[in-house]
């Protein structure tokens, strides 16, 4: 139940994410709404605790780690779909776990399956795909259309270094206080969002603006924190697929729908290959996870 919350909202979340923007809401404000919407689920998580803070050293660098790589991820990704189309950046930011099983191969030695090691080959297919557009093709091109793709990758890179942290933390710290950081990182960015932020223009403060922002984003919030859970009482194996590829594929969909928007041929392979490359690199921590005992 848990990982369907998270991926029926986060699913709907990134369909609906540019809306505000689209309305005359500034993105770096829609950060800010995001930060305060993230308070709510963590003062019940934390209550859920006991209110246990934990702030050993260790703690607080993996936190801050993870906060950080998170926070100024989400702070781009809202740039990002106010730039490029929602429906090819969610599918490429699913292949964040291709980062993370690098570096874990890189500093914990840890080896990739055969299952894992067929999901990076298919990312690394797809990704070059999704910037591909026929010659004459409106829109596509040109440096709009390349910085879309770069702020992606850039996300991309962050997610996949905030799940290496993750994983480390996960060992040390409970999952309300790895939650409990990433609000406080969220919070701690919102002097910057709030100095990147163009208060000259004419700015929508009305419920096209942070009203729609916070439906929204209270649905990111939330999803993040159900996902704490459902890896806490479930199997990764059913977890990570839902999450990783079930949630870009609703944004992806629910976003061509609303937008009556139809990609090219080959940005629909690349969509699709991006879809299986995410199911399998998150099935690969749980291959892992059975053979060690072992």
């Amino acid at each position: 139940m848990y990982a369907l919350i998270t991926t029926g909202f986060w699913g709907v979340w990134g369909a609906f994410a540019e809306f505000p923007t689209r309305h005359g809401f500034p993105e770096t404000l829609v950060y800010v709404v995001w930060a305060i919407t993230m308070i709510p689920p963590a003062l019940y998580a934390m209550h859920r605790a006991g209110w246990r803070l934990q702030g050993d050293p260790k703690s607080i660098l993996l936190g801050s780690l993870i906060g950080l790589t998170g926070a100024g991820g989400q702070m781009l990704l809202f740039h990002a779909v106010h730039t490029g189309p929602t429906y090819l950046i969610f599918p490429i930011i699913a292949l964040s776990p291709v980062i993370t099983i690098a570096l874990s191969m890189l500093f914990l030695k840890e080896r990739v399956t055969k299952v894992g090691a067929l999901g990076v080959a298919l990312a690394l297919i797809a990704l070059p795909l999704f910037n591909y557009s026929p010659a004459g093709e409106a829109g596509a091109s040109g440096l709009q259309g390349v910085t879309w793709f770069v702020y992606a990758l850039i996300i991309l890179l962050a997610w996949g270094v905030q799940a290496y942290f993750m994983k480390l933390a996960n060992g040390s710290m409970d999952a309300e206080n790895i939650f409990l950081y990433m609000t406080l990182a969220a919070l701690l960015l919102v002097p910057v969002a709030l100095w990147m932020t163009d208060f000259s223009t004419p700015i929508e403060y009305g419920w096209q603006g942070p009203g729609l922002a916070a439906i929204t984003q209270i649905l990111n919030a939330v999803g993040g924190l159900t996902l704490v859970y459902a890896f806490r009482y479930g199997r990764a194996l059913v977890v990570a697929p839902l999450a990783n590829a079930g949630a870009p594929m609703i944004t992806a969909i629910v976003s061509m729908a609303v937008l009556g928007a139809m990609p090219n041929s080959v940005t629909v392979v690349a969509i699709a290959l991006a879809f299986l490359a995410a199911a399998l690199l998150a099935i690969e921590p749980e291959e892992k996870l059975v053979e060690q005992p072992s």
